[in-house]
């Protein structure tokens, strides 16, 4: 695999352990360092991993045995962590969204190629079996000439589970900026860019009441609209209606169809890598379904990041343009929920190079290819 890369994390709440999982397990990568506000989960971590030690945030950043970092912090501080890497002279890869604010994103990635380094976001689940099958139908032409997707998340929100949900419902929160980026991402990768959206929201209450741990009873107010619906109007002309919600106790609705000249297209829950693929033929009486067809066979958190870092200066899969674009879409899709009225989008983005399926990651190296920029 070449070289040897050296990580370090920043962050390490719950999703940390998902992507710890993945990256001790390469041969190619090495986690050097943990940083975290709490220090002393940093060093209950660092303690864990032979090679990490626990450093501040700050040390993390200027430490010379660290190329990437990997930046797991809460939404308000990916752009401050993210542009302080960059500054460094580091690749950066984030969880989503890329930024809370778009501006702080358009300053990110003007930053990051000013300087030469490399951008990444998730989600990554977008390189699992589940959405690559789907994109392999459709460019097969399974259900013809797409015309129009849904999109549905519904949920009655995450302060019945989360022992912590505050940053849900404040800026870079809600529903759309915490979801969102799972089904429009997909719908990028299966139906292209997006032009312009019309969307409109709403929220339920003010506040919120915990319901699970320490933390029981306290409430948390709702800064964001915790329900926003919109219509996004891709590139190609197909059109995508999108609902993301925590003010919904359930939903039948498939997580994303597609809709095409020949044929209908149940696809999983983007927020998973697998899951089963279904096609209804015009025609036909009943949903046909598929065996994955594309994509990483037992893909997990942490896919876009080796992706990018096995992708070298090639342009890979999960990278900050297509994570800037999606921003603006869903941030787009606010404004036009505040104003009424239609917003262009204009960032610019391609479908990512598919993935052939493969079993783990012993192969996503060699199908990287260089994506050429609109």
């Amino acid at each position: 695999m070449g070289s040897t890369n050296r990580v370090g994390i920043i962050g390490l709440g719950t999703i940390s352990g998902t992507y710890l999982d993945t990256l001790s397990g390469l041969d190619d990568v090495v986690i050097t360092a943990v940083a975290d506000l709490d220090a002393a989960r940093a060093e209950a971590v660092a303690a864990t991993l032979p090679a990490a030690r626990a450093l501040t945030v700050d040390e993390l950043l200027a430490a010379p045995d660290v190329d990437v970092v990997l930046n797991l912090t809460v939404p308000a501080a990916h752009a401050e962590i993210a542009e302080a890497a960059v500054r460094h002279g580091k690749d950066v890869f984030g969880e989503k969204p890329l930024t809370a604010r778009l501006d702080d994103g358009v300053r990110l990635i003007a930053a990051a190629e000013a300087a030469g380094v490399r951008v990444g976001c998730a989600p990554d689940t977008v390189l699992g079996t589940g959405i690559q099958t789907a994109r392999k139908l459709i460019d097969d032409g399974r259900i013809g000439r797409p015309l129009a997707a849904t999109a549905v998340m519904a949920t009655p929100g995450h302060e019945h589970w989360h022992p912590n949900p505050d940053f849900y419902y404040a800026e870079g929160g809600g529903p759309l900026l915490d979801m969102g980026p799972y089904y429009v991402t997909s719908l990028v990768h299966l139906l292209g860019p997006v032009r312009s959206v019309i969307g409109a929201g709403s929220r339920m209450r003010d506040e919120r009441v915990i319901l699970s741990g320490p933390r029981a009873g306290e409430r948390v107010p709702v800064e964001v609209d915790s329900h926003v619906s919109g219509v996004l109007t891709h590139e190609s002309g197909a059109l995508s209606t999108i609902t993301m919600s925590f003010d919904s106790i359930a939903t039948t609705a498939a997580p994303i169809e597609v809709h095409g000249e020949a044929g209908s297209l149940r696809v999983p829950d983007p927020n998973g890598f697998d899951g089963i693929c279904a096609v209804r033929p015009l025609g036909g009486a009943d949903w046909l379904e598929s065996e994955p067809l594309a994509g990483i066979a037992g893909a997990t958190r942490g896919a876009g990041l080796v992706d990018m870092l096995r992708a070298g200066r090639r342009s890979h899969r999960a990278d900050g343009r297509l994570a800037l674009h999606v921003l603006e879409v869903m941030t787009a899709l606010l404004e036009s929920a505040e104003t009424g009225c239609r917003v262009d989008i204009v960032t610019a983005a391609d479908r990512p190079v598919p993935i052939e399926l493969c079993d783990g990651f012993d192969k996503l190296e060699i199908e990287v290819s260089p994506i050429a920029r609109s």
